[in-house]
């Protein structure tokens, strides 16, 4: 028999992994899986639908809930989310505007499923109608039919100290862009308007807007003159090579011309596209108030200069 001696059992303790580093484990390895569920997703073309907004907050909030005896469930998930949003700019390649949007949809399912799962726990009995109906949910914008009515029409007046017949002329000339006057909302990261490219209102003229800054590559969105009368002069998206496209698909853009006085008229400008985020009950309030910013912001460039 060996003479050696065992170590005593504080020792034999002291080396076992504690319930912190445990948590720490599975929240790098939650993280992780969430970030190849991405990719997946991204593979799949589905990165614009509801499994990735609500579907991989679910993962990464269901997976955190592993951890060992957490002294707050939720806080351990909600932590583990920070550490995946603060992360996804450098594994996921995003950019801040990105983040930004997703992360109340990721603290809200986190603080969902927290609350589910710790009530249940402490009640020994798992309640799973909820995280059902949140898996439900991350099947909104996979398929067509899965799908809210993405078409939407934003519209924006103003009265302006013009003739219709200058404001029309001051239209054919198009906007001189300035910065200062960016509404503060599409300074959070969005492409910004660098320069534009043609002039006219005929039918058949076109415009080419460049957009940098902000996250994506740069790129240009074309539109082409397609209707025109002393009322009205509408433009048709031929391309959109903007990071932009990402988020909505622009359709038409038309201004309407309401004579009035001499020296006045009342100017509306219809902006349509069909909203390509999902789910729509969160994104498109955010990209209404975008596109209604942004009609004002067009409309300042182009007439009060």
């Amino acid at each position: 028999m060996s003479d050696e001696k065992l170590p005593p059992r504080a020792e034999l303790d002291s080396k076992k992994l504690s319930p912190k580093l445990i948590s720490w484990i599975i929240i790098c390895c939650v993280v992780a899986i969430a970030s190849v569920a991405y990719r997946v997703l991204v593979l799949n073309h589905l990165e614009q639908s509801s499994l990735l907004f609500i579907g991989i907050p679910l993962l990464l909030s269901i997976g955190l809930a592993m951890t060992p005896k957490p002294k707050s469930l939720t806080g351990v998930i909600l932590k583990g989310i920070t550490l995946g949003l603060l992360l996804s700019g450098i594994l996921l390649i995003e950019g801040v505007i990105c983040i930004m949007m997703a992360a109340p949809l990721f603290y809200l399912v986190g603080g969902i499923v927290g609350g589910v799962i710790g009530a249940s726990r402490k009640r020994n009995r798992l309640n799973c109608s909820v995280i059902g109906i949140l898996a439900v949910c991350c099947l909104e914008g996979t398929t067509s039919w899965l799908s809210f009515d993405r078409e939407e029409k934003v519209v924006v007046s103003r009265s302006l100290q013009m003739s219709a017949r200058e404001a029309h002329v001051r239209l054919a000339n198009g906007p001189e862009f300035d910065f200062e006057e960016l509404p503060l909302f599409l300074k959070c990261g969005f492409p910004l308007p660098q320069s534009i490219q043609g002039d006219g209102i005929k039918v058949g003229d076109e415009w080419r807007i460049h957009f940098a800054g902000g996250e994506g590559k740069p790129g240009d969105l074309i539109l082409k003159v397609v209707d025109c009368s002393d009322k009205h002069v509408s433009y048709q998206c031929v391309h959109d090579y903007s990071h932009v496209a990402h988020w909505l698909d622009w359709k038409t853009i038309t201004w309407k011309f309401v004579g009035g006085a001499t020296d006045s008229c009342d100017v509306e400008i219809t902006l349509e596209y069909d909203r390509l985020l999902d789910p729509a009950w969160y994104f498109k309030p955010i990209e209404r108030y975008g596109v209604a910013q942004a009609g004002e912001y067009l409309m300042s460039q182009t007439f009060e200069k």
